[in-house]
């Protein structure tokens, strides 16, 4: 009898052992925004500034079509680009009004207001969350105020729109294995329009 109570111990304690199991999936293919260039969306604030040129200079919110509206050029197309490609955009457009070296032209963005994501289902306060600086999934968990006692939080998935095919793919996320450190690969950076849904 003992020997059947310490073999059934221990093959408890070998399933404990090994932990949830790691789903087959290529984190290391999702993009991470951190290291490339800020892309604009709808509502973001830019502040443009041609050198010594007052009449030129503009501060701008990104209008739901997607463009903005600047001195003399009339309406550019602002949804998508990034700093350098308007830059160089704006700097194409004034050319027919005039020299205006692309070193005279700058663009800040004083308002994220584009960067948003959604994370739904068994967490304290699901619901679209929108900062100024990117949010991993342990950023994004801890922001919905964290788990409920229901949640499966090993069987967690991020739904990634592809924007190239408009695709909707989904990423499994075992969160013991991130929040560990064991995999720190899963701790994926969020982009403008991820959902993360805990079942």
């Amino acid at each position: 009898m003992n020997a059947i109570r310490l073999a059934l111990l221990a093959a408890a304690a070998l399933c404990c052992a090994c932990g949830p199991a790691v789903p087959k999936y290529d984190y290391a293919k999702e993009p991470d925004p951190r290291v490339s260039e800020y892309v604009f969306g709808v509502a973001d604030q830019l502040s443009i500034r041609i050198w010594q040129n007052n009449e030129l200079t503009t501060d701008a919110v990104i209008r739901p079509d997607g463009n903005i509206t600047l001195p003399l050029v009339g309406d550019v197309r602002a949804v998508g680009e990034t700093v350098s490609s308007l830059k160089a955009k704006i700097h194409k457009a004034l050319s027919d009004y005039g020299k205006f070296p692309l070193s005279e032209i700058t663009i800040s963005v004083t308002g994220f207001n584009s960067y948003r994501f959604t994370v739904s289902g068994e967490v304290v306060r699901p619901g679209v969350f929108s900062q100024t600086g990117y949010a991993t999934v342990a950023e994004a968990i801890a922001q919905a105020g964290g788990f409920t006692r229901f949640a499966k939080r090993n069987e967690m998935v991020l739904m990634r729109r592809d924007p190239k095919t408009g695709q909707t793919r989904t990423i499994p996320l075992v969160y013991d294995l991130l929040a560990s450190g064991k995999r720190p690969d899963m701790n994926i950076v969020l982009i403008t329009g991820d959902s993360l849904f805990v079942p």
